[in-house]
C-alpha cells in the first residue's frame, strides 16, 4: 500500500458524485466531485455492525477511522482525572502540585491540554448525562454526519470504555450511517484489574471473544497512556496475535502527546503485523515541524492518524500536515476528529461542530494552504478504506 501500489492511483473525476453523502460532499466541500477506483484483495470486506460491505461500496462518502458514538458514564470524567494525575506526575520533582478536590481529585482536572478536540477537552462545560447514550441525539448526530459527506465511521470504544454494540446498531440503523465497531483493551488505567495477572495467552483469548461476540471491523483504539507499561506491551503483543487470526487492521492512541508512538509498531511488527494495515494514533498533537516520528512511521509503511481535528488545534498541526504531502506522504494519513465532548456535537456547535467536522471544517483549511483535490479525496475517501478492508479470517459475529 505504499506510494507505488495501484491502490493509490486511477483517480477519475466526475461531475456527480455517487453513494453515501454525495449532495451534502459536492456542496459543502466543494472540489470533492470525483470518485476512485482501488483495486482489493479477493474477498476483502468492511466489516460493519449491520453488515459487511465491499470496499467499493462505501466509496461514495468519507470515511472517519477514529470517533466515539458509546461511551460508558463517567468514562470522561475519568480520562480526564487520569489525564491530570499524569501531567502532575511528569512535573519535574519539587514542582508537583499536590491533590486536591473531593476523592483526591487532581489540581486543573477540568482543564484540557490547549488546542485539543476529542477526550481531552470540554468535558467542564458537559450538559447533565451523558450524551453517548442518548439513542435519540445521536441517530440525529449520524444522519446529520451522513448528510454533511460521512459514509461511513469507526467507533473505537471497546468493553473496557464501557463501549455498548447494541447500541451503536440502533444509531445505524436509524441514521442509515455504517458503523465501524472495534475490539481491544484501552490503556493502563481503565484495563480490567485482573489484566495484571492475566497472561498474554489470556488477553489474546479475552480480545477474541470480543471478535466472536461482536461484527468486529477493526482492533482499536489500543493504547498506551504514557510511556509503555509492561501490561500494554503485553496487550500489544496479544492485539498484535489477534491481527493474525482474523486479518483486522489495528489503530492505536499514543498518549498526549504521541508518546511511545515508536515502541507501539515495534511491537506489532515484531509479533508479526505488516506496518501497513497499522494506523498510530494521535500523532497530530505531536508538533513538530521536522515530524520527525511521523516519518519514520511512515517510511516504515504503517499508516499515522491525524484525528483530533476541526477545531483549534488546527491551526498548528496544518503546516505538519502540509509538509508531509509535499513530501509525498499523502498515501500514510488518515484524518478523523476523537470526537467525544458534548461542545463538540451539530447540537451543542451548530456552525462547527459535528461528526462530520473533520470534513467540513479541517479539509477546508487545508484546501486554503494549497492542498490539491485529488489529495484530499485520496486521505479522506480512499486511505480509510484501504485500512479498513481486510480478508475474514473468522466467521462475522451475529
Amino acid at each position: 500500500m505504499g506510494k507505488a501500489d495501484k491502490t493509490t492511483a486511477n483517480l477519475t473525476r466526475r461531475t456527480v458524485m455517487i453513494g453515501l453523502g454525495a449532495g451534502a460532499v459536492a456542496s459543502s466541500t466543494p472540489g470533492l466531485g470525483f470518485a476512485s477506483e482501488l483495486e482489493f484483495q479477493k474477498g476483502a470486506v468492511i466489516r460493519t455492525v449491520l453488515k459487511d460491505y465491499a470496499p467499493a461500496d462505501l466509496a461514495g462518502g468519507a470515511t472517519l477511522f477514529h470517533e466515539h458514538m458509546s461511551l460508558r458514564d463517567g468514562f470522561l470524567v475519568d480520562w480526564l482525572r487520569h489525564s491530570a494525575e499524569t501531567r502532575i506526575a511528569n512535573q519535574p520533582p519539587g514542582l508537583q502540585p499536590k491533590p486536591a478536590g473531593p476523592a483526591g481529585a487532581a489540581v486543573g482536572v477540568i482543564a484540557a491540554p490547549a488546542g485539543l478536540t476529542g477526550a481531552a477537552a470540554g468535558v467542564a462545560a458537559a450538559p447533565a448525562g451523558n450524551f453517548l447514550v442518548d439513542e435519540d441525539l445521536m441517530a440525529d448526530e449520524m444522519a446529520i454526519a451522513k448528510r454533511e459527506g460521512i459514509g461511513c465511521i469507526v467507533d473505537a470504544g471497546h468493553p473496557d470504555m464501557g463501549r455498548n454494540v447494541d447500541f451503536l446498531r440502533r444509531i445505524s440503523q436509524r441514521s442509515g450511517l455504517p458503523i465501524v465497531a472495534s475490539a481491544g483493551f484501552y490503556t493502563q488505567p481503565f484495563y480490567p484489574k485482573a489484566l495484571a495477572a492475566w497472561s498474554e495467552d489470556r488477553v489474546f483469548e479475552e480480545i477474541m471473544k470480543q471478535v466472536r461476540a461482536n461484527p468486529t471491523g477493526a482492533l482499536g483504539e489500543i493504547g498506551s497512556w504514557d510511556y509503555m507499561t509492561k501490561d500494554e506491551r503485553k496487550v500489544f503483543r496479544a492485539v498484535g496475535r489477534a491481527h493474525k487470526a482474523t486479518n483486522l487492521p489495528i489503530f492505536t492512541h499514543t498518549g498526549i502527546p504521541g508518546k511511545s508512538a515508536l515502541e507501539q509498531l515495534d511491537i506489532l511488527e515484531d509479533a508479526g503485523v505488516d506496518p501497513r494495515r497499522v494506523a498510530i494514533g494521535h500523532l497530530g498533537n505531536l508538533v513538530d515541524p521536522n515530524a520527525e516520528i511521523q516519518r519514520a512511521i511512515i517510511r516504515r509503511g504503517a499508516f499515522i492518524g491525524i484525528d483530533r481535528q476541526g477545531g483549534a488545534g488546527d491551526a498548528q498541526v496544518t503546516p505538519m500536515v502540509v509538509s508531509l504531502i509535499n513530501q509525498g506522504y499523502a498515501d500514510h494519513l488518515m484524518f478523523s476528529s476523537d470526537l467525544s465532548s458534548p461542545r463538540e456535537i451539530k447540537r451543542s456547535n451548530p456552525q462547527g461542530g459535528g461528526y462530520a467536522k473533520t470534513l467540513t471544517v479541517f479539509v477546508p483549511k487545508l484546501r486554503a494552504a494549497g492542498v490539491s483535490e485529488e489529495t484530499l479525496h485520496q486521505i479522506m475517501y480512499d486511505n480509510p478504506r484501504r485500512f479498513l478492508a481486510f480478508v475474514p479470517k473468522i466467521r462475522r459475529a451475529a
